[in-house]
């Protein structure tokens, strides 16, 4: 009899089984719903591998007539797809091909409309699985002809009902019972980071290492340990969760938020993934806290500067220290909302020309000079003096507005008492 991994043994025979997915497979479901009517329409299945979407698209198969067809977009071609479309038609699928097709965002533009035709008239029923967000990867009329249903990662508590699963498999298996020391059942199902299979694949390793005792094999919460020290980690620098993090990152310094930042901090830190965090931490100081506490971009840039010296793991010291300055920081966004108004009017092609007094007097050419007019700032009371700087056409737009903070509120103070304006 040839080897079968646990977690294709243990792979789910009934939609009661599948774990976790409640929101979609629950008894009220949709795709539950859909599925148990019979009629199942084109589907495409998003979320991260472990999550269950082979397993429902297997299910699916076992309820309609039409024979299924796998592929993977990795290493399958237009041609794989044109031999499993000939049979449309024939007495080998008379009524039509169910191909299930993982990981769709491997196909190119290309190899997706050649599926067009087919799902149009109904002879071809596509289930597309992808660990992508398929609103960026699918193409758009493949996408336009297919419902989408995101899997999430399931829970620790979860997977604990399939280690369960898992270790009777492998009693009936090995013919011996196998004893799991306190803690390990719970470390396999935390550590798997939602992906059954992993947690299936660790599970099975234990026990193949797992010395005897007596009549049984122990599995120790050590080993656990061990064997799945960094196997809750999501991440892929060219994917969702590389996105993801970044967001949550640069969101949770807004959000003044010190202890989630540093959370998202050392998941990019975990990873590897120094620049993306570095670039982050130096965007929010700008952008989050700005002119309410200005010195703070010269202190994360040094932060910055440390940890690039130091490399990591010690790098995570002073990105640290600076994640924690910005979440702790009062916030302004008045320097973002300014550029990005003044960006918006550029963009539009609002300006005209810039006011004479501005202009490089040395522009004119020999003998053409005209007199600017320019008012020296210096030559005035306070170094200011009121003058037109705008061009003509945007005289009166205001793009910096002072924050509610107490660094801007005193500038704006400042400026208020020289230039004789009253408080707004």
């Amino acid at each position: 009899m040839s080897y079968q991994p646990l977690a294709d043994e243990i792979r789910p025979k009934t939609l009661d089984e599948v774990v976790g997915q409640q929101h979609i497979l629950g008894k009220d479901g949709l795709l539950r719903r859909i599925i148990e009517g019979g009629e199942v329409p084109n589907l495409i299945f998003y979320g991260p591998s472990g999550t269950g979407k082979t397993t429902v698209a297997n299910l699916i198969a076992q309820r309609t007539r039409r024979p299924l067809h796998r592929l993977n977009a990795t290493t399958a071609s237009i041609a794989d797809i044109k031999e499993i479309l000939s049979q449309v038609g024939t007495l080998l699928a008379p009524d039509g091909v169910l191909l299930y097709l993982d990981e769709i965002q491997y196909f190119n533009r290309k190899q997706q409309q050649s599926l067009l035709e087919f799902m149009e008239s109904g002879k071809l029923t596509l289930i597309a699985s992808t660990t992508e967000n398929p609103y960026f990867y699918v193409f758009g009329a493949v996408l336009s002809r297919a419902t989408v249903f995101e899997f999430k990662p399931v829970t620790a508590q979860d997977v604990l009902p399939a280690v369960d699963r898992g270790v009777k498999l492998l009693q009936q298996r090995l013919g011996c019972p196998i004893v799991l020391e306190p803690g390990v059942a719970q470390h396999i199902a935390t550590a798997c980071g939602g992906d059954v299979r992993k947690a299936m694949n660790a599970l099975e390793l234990l026990v193949s290492a797992a010395p005897r005792k007596g009549d049984a094999l122990s599995v120790s919460l050590a080993d656990a340990q061990t064997a799945a020290q960094k196997s809750a980690l999501r991440y892929d620098r060219e994917g969702d969760n590389h996105f993801d993090a970044a967001s949550a990152l640069m969101k949770s310094l807004r959000g003044s938020d010190p202890d989630a930042a540093l959370h998202y901090l050392a998941r990019l830190l975990e990873a590897g993934d120094l620049i993306t965090a570095i670039r982050r931490i130096l965007c929010s100081a700008s952008e989050d806290v700005g002119m309410a506490y200005p010195q703070a971009a010269l202190i994360v840039k040094a932060c910055v500067d440390n940890a690039l010296q130091l490399g990591l793991p010690e790098a995570r010291l002073p990105l640290a220290q600076a994640v924690v300055l910005l979440a702790t920081a009062p916030k302004s966004n008045s320097v973002y909302m300014g550029i990005a108004q003044a960006m918006a009017d550029v963009k539009a092609g609002l300006g005209g020309d810039i006011p004479r007094e501005l202009q490089n007097v040395h522009a004119d050419s020999a003998g053409m000079e005209r007199e600017q007019g320019y008012l020296y700032p210096h030559d005035f009371p306070h170094h200011w003096v009121k003058q037109q700087y705008l061009p003509n056409e945007l005289k009166d737009r205001v793009y910096y507005r002072y924050g509610d903070n107490k660094t801007e509120q005193a500038a704006l103070r400042y400026w208020q008492a020289i230039k004789g304006e009253e408080k707004p």
